[in-house]
């Protein structure tokens, strides 16, 4: 059986460019935590200050009620959000961040029409 759900990876390509277009470039960004690299690479990476769990996506023009907008992109199907995920999200939430898990970037665009 053939497993035809979209990679996270190609979720993310989608909403990438949607963002460009609707809240411009320099207004958003994708943080790449989910790197599979070698160990010492990892332990550079953390010694400079990445943290594990931020979410995928973090936009910085947001309705005047949040201070930012942040996104969890998981797949279509499967996918499970961490303990350090769900930490990450609902901090920024106590922040004043509107924030949401989506499964996929159709899920992700609809949210985004929603609260804009």
């Amino acid at each position: 059986m053939v497993n035809n759900t979209p990679l996270e990876e190609d979720e993310q390509k989608v909403i990438a460019e949607y963002l460009d277009y609707t809240v411009g470039e320099l207004n958003w960004c994708h943080v790449p935590n989910e790197s599979k690299s070698k160990v010492q690479y990892y332990v550079k990476q953390k010694a400079l200050g990445v943290k594990s769990g931020v979410p995928d996506i973090l936009i910085f023009k947001a309705p005047e009620e949040y201070n930012g907008i942040a996104i969890e992109m998981k797949r279509r199907k499967g996918g499970r959000v961490s303990d350090n995920q769900k930490k990450w999200l609902k901090s920024l939430e106590e922040n004043g961040w509107l924030t949401t898990v989506a499964k996929g970037a159709d899920e992700a665009i609809e949210f985004l029409k929603e609260v804009r």
